[in-house]
């Protein structure tokens, strides 16, 4: 179906900007009966950060990638600097893979806060709500601006920021992360503020979102483990928002492909905090990067012809263009959608509550959500081994030389999922830089089959209320899935 015409009998409603969601992203929803029919995605904005870095030093791309988008320029600058230090062919030394660690984790926990507190919870603090027994707990700790738990993580997350003030002297854009390692080490004393850091933080999660100890959350083994808890945990924000969950049924709402992707996250001397493979119906298998390609039939793009392979990829917007509805690309696996993300890092590494909610009810609002609060408590856990594992006085980064020729792929995980930088040099300048983003993966437009993206699948059958311009329903599906549409067009 043409995003340009609507069945009869069908209502067309156009949904967009969101607030509170990082650049510009309009959906159009066809809806019959009271339900989404089908819905296009849209970005509506070109940035054009991949013809930036064409006919640069490729060094350029540690200044440049980051600032491409504000809120997770970290991850952009690792995935920059493992294609730098893939085309050198250089590791980086222990205290600097490390340190990155740290770097990468500071800011995916800090986004998840965000996203929990400041994003998504104030939704249901909405007057729509007004008739539901939780309603004055959600409007006192999550109305927007004002709601307690609002306030308290932002000072958590200012809190856990200092970390990137110790280790990488600013953020974002910081310069840090090298393909080598860092730039700056910790002595005894930065090893003593880190680890205070991370107690203060562990200390606001424990005492107001979680009500119990982390290690308590990342054990979570099930759905009926889950039940017990809304019905009988500790009070806390996360408790609160199970019983909210299960009075709007959000595990039935937002279901995608069930088809999931993870670069693999945290690397480590024998493997990554959490691992690296695809989850679909048929299990875990590895993740082929060379079945990678984008489709720009939906795109206003040039080179619509045939999918191409990031390394093989181009930027060129089509000034004829009369069909493509996004200055998204589709990227596809296989041929096939894939969602990232929290759930499928969660999912490919095996944690057992996060694929017993999918196994039974299939991804959704829920399952998003859950996931990213089991993943703040392990990683922050994981942290605080990093910290001890700081070894002041030794190596922090490792020296390489630029070759004239080559090409790599940088592949890590921000907040939102998977992160690929692919660059090839050619007479020592960028020939070619291709960037494939977690929300471009999740809020892509339909391929040259008519396959839709993830989020325009997990729109299909949200519920649209009488006399709403902008369901609410339809809001829940898309914050669930954290977009970041600067990073999606870049």
């Amino acid at each position: 179906m043409s995003a340009n015409s609507a069945p009869e009998g069908t209502t067309r409603l156009v949904v967009g900007p969101f607030n509170r969601v990082e650049g510009d992203l309009e959906v159009r929803l066809e809806a019959a009966q009271g339900r989404v029919e089908a819905a296009f995605v849209s970005s509506p904005l070109f940035r054009g950060f991949e013809r930036l870095l064409e006919g640069r030093d490729p060094r350029d791309a540690l200044v440049i990638a980051p600032r491409i988008c504000g809120i997770c320029s970290v991850s952009q600058s690792h995935a920059a600097a493992l294609a730098l230090a893939g085309v050198q062919g250089l590791a980086p030394t222990e205290n600097g893979r490390v340190a990155t660690n740290l770097l990468v984790a500071t800011e995916n926990v800090a986004d998840h806060l965000s996203h929990f507190h400041v994003f998504f919870m104030p939704d249901f603090a909405r007057a729509l709500y007004a008739d539901r027994p939780w309603f004055p707990r959600a409007e006192a700790r999550f109305k927007a601006a004002r709601g307690t738990a609002v306030r308290a993580a932002l000072e958590t997350r200012t809190t856990l920021l200092h970390i990137l003030g110790l280790l990488a002297g600013r953020w974002p854009h910081t310069l840090a992360i090298q393909p080598g390692g860092v730039t700056r080490g910790a002595d005894s004393r930065d090893k003593m503020r880190l680890a205070a850091t991370l107690r203060a933080v562990r200390g606001a999660l424990e005492e107001r979102l979680f009500g119990a100890k982390l290690e308590r959350v990342a054990e979570l083994d099930s759905v009926a483990a889950l039940e017990r808890w809304r019905a009988t945990g500790p009070e806390g924000d996360f408790r609160l928002f199970l019983e909210i969950a299960a009075d709007l049924a959000l595990d039935s709402l937002g279901r995608a492909y069930d088809r999931y992707l993870s670069y693999g996250a945290y690397p480590g001397t024998e493997a990554p905090l959490y691992a690296r493979g695809i989850f679909t119906g048929e299990g875990l298998g590895d993740v082929d990067t060379s079945a990678i390609a984008e489709d720009h039939t939906n795109a206003r793009m040039e080179g619509r012809t045939r999918p191409h392979h990031p390394f093989d990829g181009s930027t060129f917007p089509d000034a004829e263009d009369d069909t493509g509805y996004s200055w998204c690309k589709a990227p596809r696996l296989g041929g096939l959608p894939f969602e990232t993300g929290a759930v499928a890092r969660q999912i490919v590494d095996g944690h057992p509550l996060i694929r017993d909610m999918v196994r039974r009810a299939g991804g959704s609002v829920q399952a998003r959500v859950v996931a990213r609060l089991v993943e703040t408590a392990r990683t922050l856990i994981a942290m605080e081994g990093w910290v001890h594992a700081l070894r002041p006085g030794e190596r922090w980064c490792a020296q390489g030389s630029m070759p004239g020729h080559g090409r790599a792929a940088g592949l890590t995980e921000a907040a939102r999922g998977a992160l690929g930088h692919w660059l090839r040099v050619e007479n020592g300048r960028i020939a070619g830089y291709q960037i494939i983003a977690p929300t471009t993966w999740n809020f892509s437009p339909r391929d040259a089959a008519g396959v839709p993206g993830p989020l325009e699948l997990a729109l299909v059958g949200a519920p649209i209320r009488p006399g709403e311009s902008t369901p609410v329903a339809v809001q829940h599906i898309v914050r669930s899935f954290d977009p970041c549409m600067v990073c999606t067009v870049h």
